[in-house]
């Protein structure tokens, strides 16, 4: 297979319950005003740069396919197809919460109930190893967000990634898709 292609992961734009430090998981969160300009910001960095994009992907949730529509503006570039393993990690009840201000043993407890980090990277794992599959050698742009990035990249790298700011850009080790196995060894940060 060829693997010279690259993938890049971006996370979408701010919301008003990213503002509010509120647990969106797979509530659909549209982007406020801020995250709308730092979705044209992205596109517009990604257009400076001059690196050649082929493919533009996302999570099938409002937020991440209104930051890669707008991305896909600054670069001439359609959003191809939407991917449920794109999908945010799930926080179940807790979807809503606030965790500004609770104590850690309290944010331990509400973090606890979410879906487990390593299903979330088996998942982000798939959708990536998918997304390589279908476009072989191509440049994709994967516009997802900060838990599944951060959990994913994680395991791939065998190492604990930083907390993903809105519409950071992090580049995937495409090369190490194919080696990637689930490790129970990486820490997990408390940031969702």
């Amino acid at each position: 297979m060829n693997t010279t292609g690259r993938i890049v992961l971006i996370r979408h734009g701010q919301t008003d319950w990213n503002l509010q430090e509120r647990l969106q998981g797979a509530t659909d969160v549209p982007l406020n005003a801020t995250g709308r300009e730092q979705a044209r910001a992205a596109g517009r960095r990604l257009r400076a740069e001059g690196a050649h994009w082929d493919v533009l992907v996302s999570s099938p949730l409002d937020r991440a396919v209104q930051t890669a529509r707008s991305i896909g503006a600054a670069l001439d570039l359609e959003l191809s197809r939407t991917y449920e393993e794109l999908v945010e990690r799930g926080f179940g009840p807790y979807e809503g919460t606030s965790l500004a201000g609770l104590p850690e043993s309290e944010r331990q407890r509400v973090l606890a109930a979410a879906e487990p980090a390593d299903a979330v990277a088996r998942r982000g794992l798939a959708a990536l190893r998918r997304i390589r599959e279908e476009h072989p050698g191509r440049n994709v742009l994967v516009v997802a967000h900060g838990s599944l990035i951060r959990l994913t990249v994680s395991e791939l790298d065998g190492e604990a990634h930083p907390r993903v700011r809105n519409c950071e850009v992090v580049p995937v080790r495409v090369a190490a898709l194919g080696d990637a196995r689930l490790r129970h060894d990486v820490a997990e940060s408390t940031a969702p």
